[in-house]
């Protein structure tokens, strides 16, 4: 089977995507496994479909694949990148369904190649009388689309994200285990260098430190905020803007000041490239 593939890239989260509103592609999970591959396939952190619209007045729809091959949470970079995917082939609005539910996005700078892309997120609500951030002994717990862990750190640069990653990755606190997020909360000290956070994100299904991780980014970002880590900036309407920088690129988070306890109108702003496309024989990865 010949399958015409693109590679995006999100602040170094890498993507294979395929367009598939005709809803032609079947991958099995050993397929999506070795696409994603970085020896013997395309090489990603996950694979993407773009699909038909999946009800009335949206756009399209997302799947999502981890690199392991079985079909995952949200992926906020992702995302990003299948919008621009979407604006790249010729489409002009960008509201859509994934596995989370309702997703709109804007493009806020467009090219050939790479676009800034502002992405809605879901909403963070208490559930059952819980607090959407459950507070542990050694950091907190949150879903922003999918489950998220997030510690903070003094040096993240120092720290050592794979051990400590695998370790909390795999808790049994966490049923069906959790992505692990390590922050340091950075304040301005020079003009150049704005202040926010440092995030790095070891994630699940890839089973390894990735460059971004978006619904990482917005969860530890709302993380910070619960916990008074006051490395924000606001407007006049109240809106919180957290800078956040990944191994891979700088991303931004912002939402409206929390109330009830709820997390409103979470967006993830970054760029979203494309890294090139191709056509590829799945049966000859398998020889």
């Amino acid at each position: 089977m010949i399958l015409h593939c693109c590679k995006y890239q999100g602040a170094g989260n890498d993507f294979v995507i395929l367009d598939n509103r005709k809803g032609d592609v079947l991958l099995t999970d050993a397929q999506v496994n070795r696409l994603c591959d970085r020896r013997f396939g395309i090489g990603a952190d996950g694979l993407m479909l773009l699909g038909a619209p999946a009800c009335e007045g949206m756009d399209f729809s997302m799947r999502y694949f981890n690199a392991d091959g079985p079909e995952g949470t949200m992926c906020g970079n992702g995302g990003r990148c299948l919008v621009a995917f979407a604006a790249h082939l010729g489409l002009k609005k960008f509201e859509f369904t994934a596995i989370d539910g309702y997703h709109r996005a804007e493009i806020l700078e467009y090219g050939e190649t790479k676009c800034i892309v502002r992405l809605k997120m879901r909403d963070l609500k208490p559930e059952n009388g819980r607090n959407p951030v459950e507070r542990l002994s050694d950091g907190c717990f949150l879903n922003t689309g999918s489950p998220h862990f997030v510690g903070f750190v003094d040096d993240v640069s120092a720290y050592d994200v794979d051990t400590n990653g695998k370790r909390l990755r795999y808790d049994n606190r966490f049923e069906g285990g959790t992505n692990v997020n390590f922050v340091e909360a950075v304040k301005q000290d020079r003009e150049d260098a704005p202040r926010g956070l440092k995030v790095r994100t070891y994630e699940r299904g890839v089973e390894a430190e990735t460059w971004a991780c978006g619904t990482g980014v917005t969860a530890s970002s709302i993380a910070a905020y619960a916990y008074g880590i006051q490395t924000y900036d606001t407007d006049k309407n109240g809106r919180i803007y957290f800078n956040v920088q990944t191994l891979g690129d700088r991303l931004s988070v912002d939402f409206l000041t929390p109330s009830d306890g709820c997390f409103e109108d979470i967006h993830l702003t970054g760029p979203a490239a494309k890294v090139f496309e191709t056509e590829i024989d799945i049966d000859s990865l398998f020889l």
